[in-house]
C-alpha cells in the first residue's frame, strides 16, 4: 500500500479541499463521528473500487484529497504540511523506537546491555559509545525494537548522540513544546472515531454487509471479490497450481497473486457476482486439497467490505505516522485505546485488536503491531498499562497463537519480549499481575493432550510445529526472570514463590516422564519419540538455573522454595512404593532397601524436580543458609536415601547403556544418554545428578551409601567374591559396570568445582573447563565456546579467563586461530574430568602422556590436589576410607595380582589407582593444615591394614607392591610408583618425621621432587640408557640403508642419470639455465641473430594407462586436460554490454578494452588421446545409466573431471612438439643485405596481390586494389617471397590433426557460445585470440604477484601455455590456407592502411598484442602453393617475425603516444636525453600529421616516460609468446624482478633498440606514409579533439573492489540498500559483486530477468554481463562469499572477514565484530585472476553435494 499520509514535502501536490467541505468538518454543531462515517461511506467504496488491478498512486491521491487532507486540516487547524514541519522541528523523542524488519542487522553490547535482548539499530549503534565495546551483531528475525533511549536496557550509554537531549541546535525536549489545547481537543474528538472505525472494520466478520452507519441509501450492488488468504501450510507452488487450475489464469498472473498474498496476507483473485465468486472459492478449495492436507483459506467479500477494510489499514498507517510527531498524540491515542466502556465487561479497543490478532491477515497485523510500537512502547507509563492488558489476556492470546499457523514474528504474542525484559515492568507484573503463575498455568493448559494417566508428560506422536509454538511461552518465562531483583518486598517474595510453586507443577509432570524398560529378547520395532522431551529440557535449562538464582537472592525465600521443592520430590518419590524392603550384607555392614533393578524395572532420564532440589541445596551451602535447613524440613522428612534413589538410577542406566545392556532399545535411548551428558543439557541433568549423589554421600553413612551404589549397579555378587559366570558377554558387561561405578565414585569424591560444593568461584569453574578442553588439543575460540555451557545471557564467561590459562596463535591464509594451553596450567589436568566423553578422555590421556615423555618425565598422571569441600559437603570424603570402599579397592587389585584376566581391565585398575591417589592427597592436605591428632581422615591406616577375614588377608599397600610385577600393567607402573611414594609421604607426615618437607611441598609435582630423588635418579638413568641404546640402533640401520642406496646408484648409474635428466626437463627454464654459458651471447628471439631453440626430448607418462611415450609429430597424439572459459578478468570497461551469443560476432580484432576474452587453462596432466576418449565415453555411458544422479559437470558440453586431480575440464590440448630451427649466420648476413623492411613489404604486398588475382572470381572482397606507390614494379614477381628460403610443412599424424580440430572447435564453441562447427571461418581467429588473451592473463598475474616473467610459472601454467602456443601455430594446417590469408590481410590492414581492406578498425580500436599473435601465426599461409605444401625456412621466419613485430610495435607506440602521453604521473625535472629528443621529434611529426590536434608542447621526457611504461605489458607478453613459439632461452635478467634491467633485457630479447623511437628513424622512409595514414584516421582525430575516449596505457591492473576494514560498514551499506525494482520496504537479500561493486537484490522475484526466455535471478543475470557467466558475490547479511558459474553451478566460500579469534562467521551466528583479512581477500583475488573459480566450484560441489538442491539460476 502506498504510504504518504501525513504531509511533509511529498504531499505538496494535494488536491485542495472545497471550502464547504472543510466547513462541514469544522462545524461544532455536527456530530463528528457521524459526519466522519458519512464521508467514509460516500468516498471509500469509490476510491477502492478496482481491487483486482488497483492504481495505487491514483487511489492515494483520492484518499488524500477526499478524506485525509480535510481531516488533518480539522485536526491541526491550519495547513497540515506547515504544522507538521513545525512539529517535527520542535523536538524528538529520546527513545529511538525503530522496528526491525527480518534480516536487518542489530547490535548488542556485551559490556553494557542488561540482557541479550537489548539491541540497537545500525544508526544508533554507529553513534553510540558501544561501538568501541565488546559487541555482537546479528540478523533480526523481524518485529524487534531499537532500545536506544531506554535507560533500563543499558548499564551505561543508554542514548546515542542522535537521541541525546539537545543533539541538534533546533531540537528541544518534547515537554518544552506541547500541543496547544485546541489541537488536543480536536484530537480527543478525532481519534475515538478513527480508532473505533479501524477496530470495527478489522474485526468485522460479515462478508456481505457493512455496519449500518457505513451503508448509504444507494442500492446494494452485486459486486464481490473472491479473496485468498495466506497460510504457512501451502507452498508457493501449491498456491500457483491451485489458482491456475481453479481460475484458468496464466502462470504469470498466478505468480503475481501468490507473491501479493505472501506479502500482504490476502489478495482478491476474482471479481464478479456473488455466485461466480462462490464457485471460484469452491474450486480453489477443491484443487488445494489435492496437493495438501487442508484447503486454502478463501472468502467471498462484498466490494464495499473489502474497500473499508483496506481503508481501515490506510488509516492505521496514517495514525502510525502521526504518533511519531508528538508525545501528546501518543498519550491521547493510548488513553482512548485503553478506555473501557462504563458498565460494560467488553475489553478495550487495544485488547479487542489483540484478541482478534490471530484472525487478522498478515498486512493488518503488521499495521497493528507498528501502531503499538509507535504509541504504547514509546511512552513508559502506557507501556506498563499495555503490559497489564497483555497479561490479563495472556492465556487467550497464547492459545490463539498456538492454534494459529502464522510465524511468531507476525503474532501479537511476540511483543512480550518488549515488556517482560524491562526490569521494573517485570517486577510490577510479578507483584500485581502474578505473571509467573499466569505463564506457568498457560504452559500446563496448552499441553493437556500430552499428559498420561499418571499426570506425566508423554510426547509420543507430538506435533513439532505445536511444540515450537509452546516454546514461545517458555521464552516468556525466561524474559520475566532475566533480571534478578536487588530489593525484595514481601509481596514480590510471595508472588514469586507462588509462581515457583506453580512452576514446580510443570516439573512434577516431567519428573519420571517417558519411563523406559529394558527390552529383552526382541529388538523394539519402532524407536519412540524422544526429541520433544529432551528439547523441552533444553528450553527449560536456563529457566531452572534462573529460578535457583532468584531463590538464592533472599535467604528466607531460598529456604521456603527448598521446602516446596522437597515436598514435590517426596510426592513423586513415595507414589507407587509398595515393595517390601530387603536386606543386603557386606563386610559386616547392612543396607535395608526396597528391591529395584534398573535392568528390569521402569526408569526415566527426566528428573527436573530432583535436580532443582540439588541446585537449591548447593545454593543453601554457598550462602551458609543450610544451617537453618532443619527449621523448614525436619530430619525425619528429609529422607536422603529417597532423594538419592532416582538420580542414582539414572546414572546406572547410563552405565548399563555403556555396557550395551540396552542395545535392543534402539537409538532413541543412546540419543537421550548423549544429550544427558552433552553441554546443552548437562548442567541441569548429569551435573545435578552427581551433586545429588554428593548430597547423599555427605548425609548418609558412607558404608550404607556405597552398599546402595553396589546394589543399584547390580554388582553385589562380584564384590561378595562369588564367581558369577563363564559367559564372556556377561563378564564384559560386569567389567564395564564396575568401570562406570568407579568413575562415578571418583566424580563424587573428586569433582568439587561447583560454587557451594567447595569454595570456588564461577571463574574457577570456567578456567578448569577450558584447561581440560585444551589438554585434549589446541582449539579455536568457537570450538571452546560450543563446549562451554551458556548462561541466561548467552554468555560462557570465556573471555574473562581465557588469557589466564591459554595463549592465542594467529591463523594463516586458511584455517583459524587456536588457543594453546599455558605450561603452568598443565598441572591442573585431571585424567578423570567428569565432562570428558570417552573419546576425549583417551585423547587427553594420550596427549598428556606423550607430552611428558617428550619432556623426559615419567608418565604418571595423578589428580591435582582438589579444593576443600565446603562444610555442608565435608563428610563426602568419608566414603574414601570406609570399609566397603577398601573392600572394593582390595578386591579389584587382588584379581589383577592373581591374574584373573577376565575379571578386571586396565581401565578399572587406573580408576582404583586414581581413587587411592585422591585418598592420599586428601589425607596429606588435611595433615598439612591441622595437627595429626585433629585429623580423623585415616585413609593411610585403612589402606595399610590387613583385613580380618582370610579373603582380606592382604593390605592395599601390599597389593600395590605386587601390582608392579604384572606385565599387562606396564603402562601404569609410573602411577603405582607415585602412589607408593605418596604412601611414604603420608606416613612421614603421620610420624612427624618430615615437618620441613611437609611445609615445603604442597603439590604432587613438588612431592616427587625432593623426597624421592634417589628413586627418580635410578629411573632417569634407566630411561637414558634405553634412549641411548635406541639411538645407536637407529644410527646403525641408517648407515646400512645409505650403503645400500649408494650401491644401487652405482649399479644402476645409467638409469639414475636418465631419471635425473627427465626430472630436470620438466621445466624448460631449468634446462636453459644449465646451458646458459653456451648460449649467453645469443639470447635473442627475433631477426637474423636469433638464438637456437632448446630442443627437448619430451617423454611423458599417460595418467590413465601409465605408459610412457615421446611427443613426436608422427606419433599418436598425447593431450593435456584443459578448461576453456570466457573471461572478463582484464576488462577496462565493465559497463560495456557483452554479446551473450556470438552468432554474428567477428572475433578477429580485440578491442583495447579487452571486454571479454577466451582463456585456456590446464591442470598439466597428460593422457594419450585414445585413452582420454575411452575415459570420456565411459563417463558418458555411466551418466546415462545413472540418470537420477545429478552431475557436477555437463557432459553434453564436453565437461569432465581430470582423472588425477579432479579439476573441471571441458577439452584437451594436443601436445605438438617444438620444431628446433637453426640459423646459418653467413646466410643470415647475406639476406640482411637485401631484405630491408621496404623490400619485405613490397614482396608480401605483391604476393597478396597475386593471390587476389587468382581468387578474384566469385569473391566479394578484392585484394587487387593496392595503391602503394611502387608496388606494381614488374620486376618483383609473385614467387619472389620463396627466394629467401622455404621448407616443406610439418606433417602431423592423423591422431594429432583430429585433436587439433577438436580443441579448436571447443575454443570456437565456448568462446562464442555457439554450436560446434568445424568448418566455420572464425575457428582460426578464436585460436589466435585465446592464445593472445591467455598470455595477457598470465603476464598480468605475474606482474600483480611481483614475480619474474620467466622461471616463476607453476608447472601447470608452463605446460599449458607451451602446449597452447604450439597448438595455435599448428592449427593453421587444419584450415583452408586461402581463409587464413584473408584473415592475415584483414589484420595487416590495421598496420598497412594502404591495403584498403573493408571494415578495418581504427588504430585506437584494436589490441596490438592480439594483432601481433594473429599476423605471426597466419603469416606462413603466404607460402602456400597449389602443387607443394611449403612453409618459410628458419631465416625467412626470423625476418618475418622481426618485421611483423617491429611494425606492430611501431603502431602500438603510436597508440600510446596519442592516447596516453597527455599528463604526468611523476614530477621530475626536464631532461635532454637521447630518448627525450627522439620522442620530441616524433611528437612534432604526429602534430603535423594530425593538423595540430596533437599538442607538440608535451615535453619529450614525459612522452618517453609514458611510452616506456605503457609498452611494458605488450613487450612482456611478446617475450612470453616468442619464447613459447620458438623455444629461444630468455636473458638472465628476465628470471628476476628488476624494472630497469627488465626493460633492457626485453628490448635485447626482442631485437628492439632501448630507445624505441629509433625504430621510426631506422625505418622512416617506409613508416612515414604509414604514420601519416594512422594519424589521419577519423577515430584518432576524434579522440585527440576530446570527443571520444581511448584506452590509456598501461592498462589498469584489475583487482577485486576495495572492501571496508570493519564489516559493520558493509552492513550499514546493506541497510541503506533499496531494491531498484520494488517499492515496498520488505526485507531483501543484498549481495555485493566483488568484481564491480554493484549491490544487487538477490533471491527475490522483483529482480528476476528474462534472458533468452529463461528466468534468471539478479546475481546470475549480472554475472553474465560482469564476468561472462563467472562471478563472485558477498552475501552481506550472511557474511558468505558466493562463487557462481553459468546458470546452474555455484558454491559458498568463506568470506575474507575474520573475528579477533581468526575465524569466519557465516550467517553472523556468533556475532563477533569482524575485520577484513587482507591475505584471505588476496587469495580470493588470485582465485579470480588465475581463472580457478570454476575449478573451486566443481571441487566444492563434489565434496558438498548438499547444494545440488539449490536453484543457482534464481540467485
Amino acid at each position: 500500500m502506498a504510504d504518504g499520509g501525513t504531509g511533509g514535502p511529498a504531499a505538496g501536490g494535494r488536491v485542495p479541499v472545497r471550502p464547504q467541505e472543510r466547513a462541514m468538518w469544522c462545524d461544532e454543531r455536527f456530530n463528528f463521528q457521524a459526519t466522519f462515517l458519512q464521508c467514509l461511506a460516500k468516498h471509500v467504496p469509490n476510491i477502492y473500487s478496482a481491487e483486482m488491478d488497483p492504481l495505487l498512486e491514483k487511489q492515494e491521491e483520492m484518499v488524500q484529497a477526499a478524506i485525509l487532507y480535510p481531516l488533518e486540516c480539522y485536526l491541526f487547524g491550519e495547513d497540515p504540511d506547515i504544522f507538521l514541519e513545525k512539529l517535527q522541528h520542535s523536538g524528538t523523542s529520546q527513545i529511538c523506537g525503530k522496528v526491525f524488519k527480518g534480516g536487518e542487522t542489530t547490535y548488542s553490547c556485551r559490556d553494557c546491555a542488561v540482557d541479550p535482548t537489548c539491541v540497537l539499530c545500525m544508526d544508533c549503534f554507529q553513534n553510540s559509545i558501544h561501538k568501541n565495546h565488546r559487541y555482537k551483531m546479528h540478523s533480526s528475525t523481524g518485529g524487534g525494537f531499537c532500545d536506544c533511549g531506554d535507560t533500563e536496557a543499558w548499564k551505561a550509554g543508554p542514548l546515542c548522540t542522535k537521541h541525546q537531549p539537545g543533539a541538534s541546535d533546533s531540537a528541544k525536549e518534547d515537554s518544552e513544546c506541547p500541543l496547544n489545547e485546541e489541537i488536543m481537543e480536536h484530537s480527543r474528538r478525532v481519534f475515538p472515531s478513527v480508532i473505533k472505525y479501524i477496530v470495527e472494520m478489522l474485526i468485522w466478520e460479515e462478508e456481505k454487509e457493512l455496519p449500518p452507519e457505513l451503508t448509504i441509501s444507494r442500492e446494494k450492488v452485486d459486486s464481490y471479490y473472491c479473496v485468498l488468504f495466506n497460510d504457512e501450510h501451502h507452498s508457493y507452488d501449491h498456491v500457483i497450481y491451485s489458482l491456475q487450475r481453479a481460475l484458468g489464469c496464466e502462470l504469470g498472473e498466478a505468480q503475481l497473486h501468490t507473491t501479493a498474498i505472501d506479502k500482504e496476507g490476502r489478495r482478491a483473485v476474482k471479481a464478479g457476482r456473488y455466485v461466480s465468486c462462490q464457485e471460484a472459492k469452491e474450486e480453489i478449495k477443491r484443487h488445494s486439497e489435492n496437493v495438501s492436507q487442508r484447503p486454502l483459506h478463501v472468502e467471498v467479500l462484498h466490494a464495499d467490505v473489502m474497500a473499508h477494510q483496506k481503508f481501515a489499514l490506510r488509516l492505521g498507517s496514517w495514525l502510525n505516522k502521526l504518533m511519531s510527531y508528538s508525545s501528546d498524540f501518543r498519550q491521547i491515542f493510548c488513553q482512548i485505546c485503553l478506555r473501557e466502556e462504563a458498565g460494560s465487561e467488553k475489553p478495550c479497543f487495544i485488547s479487542k485488536l489483540m484478541l482478534w490478532d490471530a484472525k487478522l491477515h498478515k498486512g493488518a497485523r503488521k499495521v497493528l503491531h507498528e501502531l503499538i510500537f509507535s504509541s504504547f512502547f514509546m511512552e513508559m507509563e502506557y507501556k506498563k498499562l499495555f503490559a497489564v492488558e497483555f497479561v490479563k489476556y495472556y492465556k487467550a492470546l497464547q492459545k490463539e497463537y498456538i492454534s494459529d499457523d502464522h510465524d511468531r514474528v507476525l503474532s501479537v504474542t511476540a511483543l512480550s519480549v518488549q515488556m517482560f525484559t524491562v526490569p521494573t515492568l517485570a517486577r510490577h507484573l510479578i507483584e500485581e499481575q502474578n505473571v509467573i503463575t499466569t505463564i506457568t498455568e498457560t504452559l500446563l493448559e496448552v499441553l493437556p493432550e500430552y499428559l498420561d494417566k499418571n499426570d506425566k508428560f508423554n510426547f509420543q506422536g507430538y506435533s513439532q510445529d505445536k511444540l515450537n509454538r509452546v516454546y514461545a511461552v517458555i521464552y516468556d518465562l525466561k524474559y520475566v526472570l532475566v533480571s534478578k531483583p536487588t530489593v525484595w518486598t514481601e509481596r514480590l517474595r510471595e508472588r514469586f514463590l507462588e509462581g515457583f510453586v506453580s512452576f514446580l507443577r510443570i516439573l512434577t509432570c516431567m519428573q519420571g516422564m517417558e519411563e523406559i524398560k529394558r527390552q529383552i529378547g526382541q529388538h523394539i520395532e519402532v524407536d519412540p519419540d524422544w526429541e520433544a522431551a529432551i528439547s523441552i529440557q533444553m528450553q527449560l535449562k536456563n529457566i531452572l538455573l534462573m529460578f535457583q538464582e532468584w531463590c538464592a537472592c533472599d535467604e528466607e525465600l531460598l529456604l521456603r522454595a527448598y521446602r516446596e521443592c522437597h515436598k514435590a520430590v517426596m510426592r513423586c518419590s513415595t507414589s507407587g512404593r509398595t515393595r517390601e524392603k530387603t536386606v543386603f550384607h557386606l563386610c559386616g555392614h547392612t543396607l535395608e532397601s526396597r528391591p529395584y533393578r534398573v535392568s528390569a524395572d521402569p526408569v526415566s532420564i527426566h528428573l527436573p524436580l530432583s535436580r532443582t532440589l540439588a541446585g537449591l541445596h548447593v545454593r543453601l551451602s554457598k550462602t551458609g543458609t543450610i544451617s537453618r535447613l532443619y527449621e523448614f524440613v525436619s530430619p525425619e522428612e528429609f529422607q536422603v536415601e529417597l532423594l538419592v534413589e532416582y538420580p542414582l538410577r539414572c546414572l546406572v542406566l547410563v552405565a548399563q547403556v555403556a555396557a550395551e545392556m540396552w542395545r535392543r532399545n534402539g537409538l532413541s535411548l543412546i540419543s537421550q544418554v548423549f544429550y544427558y551428558q552433552d553441554v546443552k543439557c548437562r548442567e541441569e541433568m548429569y551435573d545435578k545428578d552427581i551433586i545429588m549423589l554428593q548430597i547423599g554421600a555427605s548425609l548418609m553413612d558412607p558404608n550404607q551409601f556405597l552398599l546402595l551404589i553396589l546394589q543399584r549397579y547390580e554388582l553385589a555378587d562380584y564384590f561378595r567374591k562369588i564367581k558369577p559366570t563363564k559367559d564372556q558377554d556377561l563378564i564384559k558387561q560386569c567389567n564395564v559396570l564396575i568401570e562406570e561405578m568407579l568413575q562415578i565414585l571418583i566424580y563424587v569424591v573428586g569433582e568439587r568445582y561447583v560454587p557451594g560444593v567447595s569454595n570456588v568461584t564461577k571463574e574457577d569453574v570456567i578456567m578448569r573447563e577450558i584447561i581440560h578442553l585444551l589438554c585434549i588439543e589446541p582449539m579455536a575460540h568457537s570450538a571452546i565456546t560450543k563446549s562451554l555451557p551458556e548462561n541466561e545471557n548467552n554468555e560462557t564467561g570465556l573471555e574473562d579467563v581465557i588469557d589466564k590459562v591459554a595463549t592465542f596463535k594467529k591463523p594463516g591464509v586458511s584455517g583459524h586461530g587456536v588457543y594453546e594451553l599455558k605450561d603452568e596450567c598443565l598441572k591442573e589436568f585431571n585424567m578423570f574430568f567428569y565432562h570428558y566423553t570417552k573419546t576425549q578422555h583417551s585423547k587427553a590421556e594420550h596427549t598428556q602422556k606423550k607430552r611428558r615423555k617428550q619432556e623426559n618425565k615419567d608418565e604418571a598422571l595423578p589428580p591435582p590436589p582438589p579444593p576443600d569441600f565446603s562444610p555442608a559437603f565435608s563428610n563426602v570424603v568419608r566414603i574414601l576410607k570406609c570399609d566397603i570402599m577398601m573392600h572394593v579397592l582390595r578386591t579389584i587389585l587382588q584379581r589383577a595380582v592373581e591374574l584373573e584376566t577376565h575379571f578386571w581391565t586396565e581401565a578399572m585398575i587406573q580408576m582404583v589407582l586414581h581413587l587411592l591417589s585422591l585418598g592420599l592427597l586428601e589425607e596429606k592436605q588435611q595433615l598439612q593444615k591441622s595437627p595429626e591428632e585433629e585429623v580423623t581422615f585415616d585413609f593411610y591406616h585403612k589402606a595399610t591394614r590387613m583385613g580380618s577375614s582370610a579373603l582380606n588377608a592382604v593390605s592395599v599397600l601390599m597389593l600395590l607392591e605386587k601390582l608392579r610385577a604384572v606385565p599387562q600393567l606396564e603402562a601404569q607402573k609410573d602411577t603405582v610408583n607415585w602412589i607408593l611414594q605418596m604412601f611414604d609421604t603420608v606416613k612421614r607426615l603421620r610420624e612427624k618425621s618430615c615437618l620441613t618437607t611437609a611445609a615445603a611441598t604442597s603439590g604432587s609435582e613438588a612431592t616427587k621432587g625432593d623426597e624421592t630423588q634417589s628413586t627418580q635418579d635410578k629411573e632417569k638413568a634407566e630411561r637414558k640408557r634405553k634412549a641411548e641404546a635406541a639411538r645407536l640402533h637407529r644410527q646403525k640401520i641408517m648407515a646400512q640403508m645409505s650403503a645400500l642406496q649408494r650401491n644401487f646408484i652405482e649399479t644402476h648409474k645409467l638409469l639414475y642419470e636418465n631419471t635425473l635428466e627427465t626430472q630436470g626437463k620438466e621445466d624448460a627454464l631449468m634446462e636453459e639455465e644449465s646451458t646458459s654459458s653456451a648460449i649467453d651471447s645469443s639470447r635473442i628471439a627475433l631477426g637474423p641473430k636469433r638464438g637456437p631453440s632448446v630442443a627437448e626430448k619430451e617423454v611423458l607418462t599417460c595418467i590413465l594407462c601409465q605408459e610412457e611415450q615421446e611427443v613426436k609429430l608422427e606419433s599418436a597424439a598425447m593431450v593435456l586436460s584443459a578448461c576453456v572459459q570466457k573471461s572478463t578478468a582484464l576488462t577496462q570497461n565493465r559497463c560495456k554490454v557483452l554479446e551473450l551469443s556470438g552468432d554474428t560476432l567477428d572475433p578477429l580484432f580485440m578491442h583495447p578494452d579487452l571486454p571479454c576474452g577466451t582463456h585456456t587453462g590446464s591442470c598439466g596432466h597428460v593422457m594419450h588421446a585414445a585413452c582420454w576418449q575411452k575415459y570420456f565415453e565411459a563417463m558418458q555411458l555411466n551418466f546415462r545409466q545413472r540418470l537420477h544422479v545429478e552431475q557436477i559437470f555437463d557432459l553434453e558440453n564436453g565437461e569432465y573431471l581430470c582423472p588425477l586431480c579432479k579439476s573441471l575440464c571441458n577439452t584437451v590440448i594436443p601436445l605438438v612438439p617444438l620444431q628446433p630451427q637453426k640459423i646459418n649466420s653467413e646466410d643470415a648476413e647475406a639476406v640482411a643485405q637485401i631484405l630491408s623492411l621496404a623490400r619485405w613489404l613490397e614482396i608480401i604486398l605483391v604476393r597478396i596481390s597475386g593471390y587476389s588475382d587468382k581468387n578474384v572470381k566469385g569473391e566479394k572482397e578484392s585484394l587487387a586494389a593496392l595503391t602503394h606507390k611502387g608496388v606494381g614494379n614488374s620486376a618483383l614477381e609473385f614467387h619472389s617471397i620463396l627466394s629467401f628460403g622455404v621448407q616443406s610443412s610439418a606433417k602431423y599424424s592423423s591422431s594429432i590433426k583430429e585433436m587439433l580440430i577438436l580443441f579448436a572447435t571447443t575454443i570456437y564453441r565456448v568462446g562464442l557460445k555457439v554450436a560446434p562447427n568445424e568448418a566455420d571461418y572464425r575457428i582460426p581467429m578464436m585460436t589466435w585470440s585465446t592464445c593472445a588473451f591467455t598470455i595477457q592473463c598470465i603476464e598480468n598475474l605475474l606482474e600483480t604477484e611481483g614475480k619474474p616473467l620467466f622461471g616463476s610459472l607453476q608447472n601447470r601454467q608452463h605446460s599449458g601455455l607451451k602446449a597452447l602456443v604450439q597448438f595455435a601455430a599448428a592449427q593453421r594446417t587444419t584450415s583452408p590456407q586461402i581463409l587464413i590469408q584473408k584473415h592475415l590481410v584483414r589484420l595487416l590492414g590495421v598496420l598497412l592502411p594502404h591495403l584498403k581492406v573493408e571494415d578495418t578498425p581504427s588504430l585506437l580500436e584494436v589490441d596490438m598484442f592480439h594483432v601481433l599473435v594473429g599476423v605471426v601465426l597466419s603469416f606462413p599461409s603466404l607460402y602456400w602453393e597449389d602443387a607443394v605444401d611449403l612453409q618459410p625456412s628458419s631465416i625467412s621466419s626470423a625476418y618475418n617475425h622481426l618485421y611483423l613485430f617491429h611494425l606492430t610495435t611501431l603502431a602500438h607506440i603510436t597508440q600510446i603516444v596519442v592516447s596516453s602521453a597527455t599528463e604526468s604521473t611523476t614530477t621530475r625535472l626536464p631532461d635532454s636525453s637521447e630518448e627525450a629528443q627522439s620522442a620530441q621529434a616524433f611528437c612534432r611529426e604526429v602534430c603535423q600529421y594530425t593538423s595540430g590536434c596533437f599538442s607538440q608542447d608535451i615535453p619529450g621526457w614525459l612522452v618517453w616516460d609514458c611510452v616506456k611504461k605503457g609498452i611494458m605489458p605488450y613487450l612482456r607478453c611478446a617475450a612470453l609468446f616468442f619464447h613459447y613459439l620458438l623455444g629461444v632461452s630468455p636473458p638472465e635478467e628476465l628470471l628476476q624482478v628488476s624494472e630497469e634491467g627488465q626493460f633492457k633485457a626485453l628490448c635485447n630479447y626482442l631485437s628492439l633498440p632501448t630507445n624505441l623511437f629509433l625504430l621510426f628513424e631506422e625505418y622512416w622512409d617506409t613508416v612515414n606514409p604509414l604514420l601519416q595514414r594512422w594519424c589521419a584516421d577519423p577515430v584518432l582525430l576524434s579522440c585527440l579533439k576530446g570527443k571520444s575516449i581511448a584506452v590509456r596505457y598501461p592498462r589498469k591492473r584489475n583487482s577485486l573492489i576495495e572492501l571496508p576494514e570493519d564489516y559493520s560498514c558493509l552492513l550499514n551499506q546493506a541497510s541503506q540498500f533499496r531494491c531498484p525494482r520494488s517499492s515496498d520496504d520488505e526485507q531483501k537479500h543484498p549481495v555485493l559483486c566483488l568484481f564491480c561493486g554493484a549491490m544487487l537484490c538477490s533471491q527475490n522475484t522483483c529482480c528476476q530477468e528474462l534472458v533468452n526466455g529463461e528466468e534468471l535471478g539478479a546475481c546470475t543475470s549480472h554475472a553474465l554481463q560482469c564476468g561472462a557467466g563467472v562471478c563472485m558475490f558477498l552475501k552481506i547479511r550472511e557474511c558468505k562469499v558466493v562463487l557462481i558459474e553459468g546458470k546452474t553451478r555455484g558454491c559458498l566460500y568463506p568470506a575474507p572477514y575474520l573475528d579477533e579469534y581468526g575465524e569466519t562467521d557465516p550467517g553472523l551466528k556468533r556475532g563477533n565484530p569482524l575485520h577484513l583479512c587482507r591475505e584471505r581477500y588476496r587469495k580470493l583475488h588470485l582465485l579470480w585472476q588465475q581463472h580457478c573459480i570454476i575449478e573451486e566450484i566443481a571441487r566444492s560441489q563434489e565434496t558438498n553435494q548438499i547444494f545440488f538442491g539449490f536453484n543457482w539460476q534464481l540467485l
